[in-house]
């Protein structure tokens, strides 16, 4: 008995070592920034809300699918000390407006360029994760002149690079459930998080889709970067969109997930800077 008692003891404990590992939480989503000045711009047929805090070059941040821009908390107060950071919400996401038109990456990257546009931004880095990450490597296909660098998290750039059943991940669903509560609380259409979900689910499902051509169009300097325990993307089509870009670097960070940004902020915005500093 004693035997298994401490067996059972063992157990627990390396079930517990286990169960706390960092890539299997999902922290706090943060605070807005203190000091970020906050508005909507009419752009595109829709009210698109941004923030903007800090001074020097201008650095869009672009925030994962079903999400908003207070994701990225943790990364605009490293970037304000030496960049004009701009957190926008997609359309239809947090407290921006959408429009009948069905979710598309490239309508939601023509939102950027309109918002950039409006503030009189002629060319940006941009920092996306996951969907945002999508519409980092569309708006350097489809706009090469308005793109400096992109820093591109957990993206994938064919439907088949995403892992099946990943909504059934516990992490994952967690946040789905987070990213409802926001929503309710956020959005100006606070009931209708469940059509929203099954909208931006037909957008998954078809896109993106782009060829091994499409890729190679892009010629902004483009860092592909992923968690080594991403939920959702697969990890042969990570090295695959590094492999396809020209000139794409390739960074697999340690013990995170789709979320590292959350997981390990320090870690992730030394590679952000890094890679958005080094000329």
């Amino acid at each position: 008995m004693a035997r298994l008692l401490a067996a059972l003891a063992l157990l627990i404990s390396f079930t517990s070592t286990v169960a706390s590992e960092r890539w299997q939480t999902l922290p706090p989503t943060p605070a807005p920034v203190p000091g970020a000045q906050s508005a909507h711009a009419e752009v595109n047929g829709i009210r698109l809300y941004y923030s903007r805090i800090g001074h020097g070059s201008p650095v869009v941040l672009l925030h994962g699918g079903l999400g908003n821009a207070d994701y990225w908390g943790h990364q605009v107060q490293a970037l304000a000390t030496r960049h004009t950071v701009i957190s926008i919400d997609s359309r239809g996401h947090g407290r921006s407006s959408r429009d009948a038109r069905p979710y598309g990456y490239d309508l939601m990257a023509d939102d950027v360029i309109a918002l950039l546009d409006q503030l009189k931004i002629p060319r940006a880095d941009f920092v996306g994760w996951s969907d945002g990450a999508i519409l980092g490597l569309d708006l350097a296909m489809r706009y090469p002149q308005r793109v400096g660098k992109v820093f591109a998290y957990a993206a994938n750039t064919r439907t088949s690079g995403v892992k099946e059943g990943v909504e059934q991940n516990p992490t994952f669903a967690a946040y789905i459930e987070r990213a409802g509560q926001e929503y309710r609380r956020l959005s100006a259409t606070p009931g209708q998080y469940d059509a929203f979900v099954e909208q931006i689910g037909q957008m998954w499902a078809n896109q993106p889709n782009w060829s091994d051509a499409d890729l190679a169009r892009i010629k902004a300097q483009v860092l592909i970067v992923d968690g080594d325990h991403d939920e959702a993307i697969k990890r042969e089509h990570t090295e695959y969109m590094a492999a396809a870009i020209p000139g794409a670097g390739l960074l697999i960070l340690p013990n995170v997930s789709h979320f590292a940004f959350l997981q390990d902020p320090g870690f992730f915005n030394a590679a952000l800077e890094h890679f958005l500093d080094d000329q």
